[in-house]
């Protein structure tokens, strides 16, 4: 409230000056006798008054605002003020300027022929004045309201993005949580299997390996992103499983480049791209298979790249109806929109490819909303 009252005054005071040097100079110009002080000291009374009247005038504009719906009444109902302005302004100015001998306190000049004097000369200002006030009042009204609008907007576009990452990160564990029970109701089918084959040792040794694996498996339950190096150990583990299962009809041979070791990469990435090259590559083959894991580095993407020597496949790779390649295929537009590219092609003589690239990073990037991403 008192930054607004010194605000006011402030404002008045400059007007003050302002018609105080204006009225200056057109004496000056005429060659007319100049009284500093009693100049100054007029032009600052009568702004004064003003300031005094300006916090009813600001109540009068909040009660009969300046806008749409109202317009002519409320104008019309300004004009009527606008003249009590006026009115009561000059009268209460003429006693200060009588008592500064601005107006000399003669028999010419008694207190009612000085308000007739002011009114005369200074009524159609009064009013200018009270429009003044009005205009500017109107004009931060409506800045204030443009800026509450944009800011709203902003909370809105805000939410809307929060909201929207929120869906993704939502789509994002159900995926996630839809691959982790596939691959560990497998790895418990080939403990019964072990178990079935009377192979007692090979089941208690895949059975530690499988605690080991589920309680990395949890760890990670939170993140939608590992390193390179933890998701690599996370698969060491489910690998050596599947060969405890495959005896020495499974090879594998993993090759990443050290500088890749810190790159975050989905967790889970590479498991169910292995699991398919095993289920489709080794299950369809009668002799060995060897499964090549690689990661590199190429620009800011890591590639990442999991293929086999097996007979290959005869149906379409990608956008079947397994959980392994569509389920990595969804995660990655969830996680990078166009760049989270998953590719499966035939080898040559025989076999299948399946490549990942992601951006390289090395911190965790913002979610992607990816129906925003497709155009959709």
């Amino acid at each position: 409230m008192l930054r607004k009252l010194f605000n006011i005054w402030v404002a008045w005071t400059v007007a003050g000056v302002f018609f105080a040097t204006q009225d200056f100079m057109t004496r000056l110009y005429r060659g007319e006798s100049i009284r500093w002080l009693s100049i100054l000291a007029g032009w600052m009374a009568a702004m004064y008054v003003c300031a005094v009247l300006t916090p009813a005038v600001l109540w009068l504009g909040r009660r009969w605002a300046l806008e749409r719906g109202h317009l002519v009444s409320h104008v019309l109902i300004h004009i009527i003020c606008s003249v009590a302005f006026s009115l009561i302004a000059n009268t209460l100015e003429a006693p200060l300027l009588l008592a500064m001998k601005v107006i000399p306190a003669t028999e010419a000049y008694s207190l009612g022929s000085a308000i007739s004097l002011l009114l005369a000369y200074g009524f159609h200002g009064g009013v200018i004045r009270y429009w003044a006030v009005l205009i500017i009042q109107t004009m931060l009204k409506a800045h204030e309201e443009a800026k509450e609008r944009e800011s709203e907007a902003q909370r809105l576009t805000i939410r809307s993005t929060m909201l929207a990452q929120q869906l993704t990160a939502a789509q994002l564990n159900a995926l996630k949580m839809q691959l982790q029970p596939h691959f560990l109701f497998n790895t418990l089918n080939a403990i019964m299997v072990l178990t079935e084959q009377n192979k007692g040792p090979e089941a208690v040794q895949t059975l530690a390996r499988f605690s080991d694996l589920l309680r990395l498996t949890l760890e990670d339950v939170a993140v939608h992103e590992v390193t390179l190096q933890r998701e690599l150990d996370f698969l060491q583990l489910y690998l050596s499983i599947e060969q405890t299962r495959f005896k020495d009809r499974l090879k594998v041979k993993i090759e990443a480049e050290p500088m890749t070791a810190d790159a975050l990469v989905p967790h889970m990435v590479l498991q169910p791209l292995v699991e398919n090259a095993i289920r489709h590559g080794l299950a369809r083959s009668e002799s060995c298979v060897l499964i090549d894991i690689g990661a590199y580095k190429q620009g800011d993407t890591l590639m990442m790249t999991v293929s086999d020597d097996g007979p290959g496949s005869a149906e379409p790779l990608i956008g079947g109806k397994g959980i392994g390649l569509g389920n990595t295929r969804d995660r990655l537009r969830h996680l990078y929109g166009s760049r989270g590219v998953i590719h499966a092609e035939n080898r040559l003589p025989q076999g299948v490819q399946v490549t990942v690239t992601i951006p390289f990073h090395t911190e965790t990037l913002e979610v992607v909303n990816a129906t925003e991403d497709s155009g959709r």
